[in-house]
């Protein structure tokens, strides 16, 4: 079937949605399907994918408008592809594509049918910005985006309401974000549902070879990097004095890393050796590196703001512990990643989250409080069984959480899709 998948984000052009979408394109391809990615324009090209198209639209560069004006181009855009190869099935990745209800209409009646992909709404980003604000992780005014989304969320979210009225099936990528959208939006009984929960790329984010000269070069580069490279860290050993604890995501307040930052002076009281390395990009950067000065703890801190895709993955096996502090996430790829490269995760005891990992595989805390946060992380790090609970980790990805098993789950929803519009044409 020739798959015309509509997505805000896609590389260059990282995050959740656009890593999502690259690797189970490729995924499709591997099933035998054409795939054309529709998606935001950018300075940079797309990745190279043997089998995928990609069509780039333009877009108003606005906080929470922008989604309104790609998803006019998409519109066009799979107007003039269906002319020259016609769609079977259009996957419409929410919440950053806006149409409105009779533009699904119109797609659905002279196209192909709309699978809509949930992930995560504005109204629950809404409330994760304005828990984020409460607890003092940053001033929302300063980020245009989290002003945008308080201020024009309850606005813009008519138009997933009208995705999950009109599309022919949803999938939401957590039971969170279904019994969200049920919440929210109400819909009728006539709602068709699946969840699907993303996995991530386990040959990408593996465990540690340590037979592999070059990748345990590194490895010591990286620990060195950061001061946290006695013996039994260059070994990979959980009994090592200078953990690295590792945070991944953008900077900005929902994330949680005002909390993560308060947790470290409680951290480093038990473990004076640890170092806590932030990766990610986004505004607060100069505003954790003012807190972490204020808390006195600034030589143990190390934000960065870019890596590359294999760094990135060097570093999550690296690590002794990723730390994942978020206020809200519609699923949260992040733990996955760090689980399948054989590193425990501590994260908050909120779903999502907690679909995904739980004490045989991690450790959870009380969202928003850096006393239970450190808590959690100094008994992880005291943890004998540690390592077992990482490789309990990794099991638990290559049973569920593949992107082999996304595009086989979404395989059968498209052809669900189709039969039914071929039922209601008969």
């Amino acid at each position: 079937m020739h798959i015309a998948i509509v997505s805000g984000e896609y590389p260059p052009r990282w995050g959740g949605i656009g890593s999502v979408v690259f690797h189970l394109a490729g995924h499709f391809v591997k099933l035998g399907h054409d795939v054309t990615i529709i998606t935001r324009s950018h300075s940079e090209r797309p990745p190279s994918l043997a089998g995928v198209d990609v069509v780039s639209v333009p877009w108003a560069k606005l906080p929470m408008a922008f989604t309104r004006s790609y998803g006019k181009n998409a519109f066009a855009a799979l107007k003039q592809l269906h002319s020259k190869k016609p769609i079977d099935i259009i996957n419409a990745h929410l919440p950053l594509v806006s149409w409105k209800r009779k533009e699904f209409r119109w797609l659905e009646d002279n196209i192909a049918p709309v699978v809509s992909c949930l992930h995560g709404s504005w109204l629950g980003e809404k409330e994760g910005v304005k828990r984020a604000a409460a607890a003092r992780e940053s001033a929302t005014w300063r980020n245009p985006n989290d002003l945008a989304i308080l201020t024009t969320g309850k606005w813009y979210s008519k138009y997933e309401r009208a995705g999950i009225l009109e599309s022919s099936i949803c999938v939401a990528n957590s039971q969170s974000t279904l019994k969200e959208f049920k919440q929210w939006y109400r819909p009728d009984e006539n709602f068709d549902c699946e969840v699907i929960l993303w996995g991530c790329d386990h040959k990408v984010f593996r465990p540690p070879n340590i037979d592999d000269e070059a990748e345990q070069l590194e490895h010591e580069r990286i620990r060195l990097q950061y001061d946290c490279a006695d013996e039994d860290a260059l070994s990979y050993s959980s009994k090592t004095k200078t953990p690295m604890l590792l945070a991944v995501g953008r900077l900005v307040a929902r994330k949680g890393y005002m909390t993560l930052l308060r947790a470290m002076p409680n951290i480093l009281q038990k473990n004076p050796g640890a170092r806590l390395v932030i990766v990610g990009r986004g505004h607060m950067k100069s505003s954790l590196e003012k807190q972490a000065k204020k808390l006195g703890i600034s030589d143990s801190i190390f934000i960065q703001s870019s890596l590359s895709f294999e760094e990135l993955a060097q570093h999550f096996r690296s690590a002794d512990l990723v730390v994942y502090p978020s206020y809200y996430e519609g699923q949260g790829l992040i733990p996955l990643e760090s689980l399948a490269s054989g590193t425990s995760v501590a994260t908050v005891d909120q779903e999502p989250l907690t679909e995904m990992v739980d004490t045989s595989v991690g450790g959870l805390f009380k969202r928003g409080d850096p006393d239970d946060l450190a808590t959690c992380v100094n008994q992880m790090l005291s943890d004998v069984d540690s390592q077992e609970k990482a490789l309990l980790g990794r099991e638990r990805v290559l049973s569920k959480y593949t992107y082999e098993h996304n595009a086989t789950d979404y395989e059968s929803v498209f052809k669900r899709a189709i039969a039914q519009k071929a039922n209601k044409s008969a």
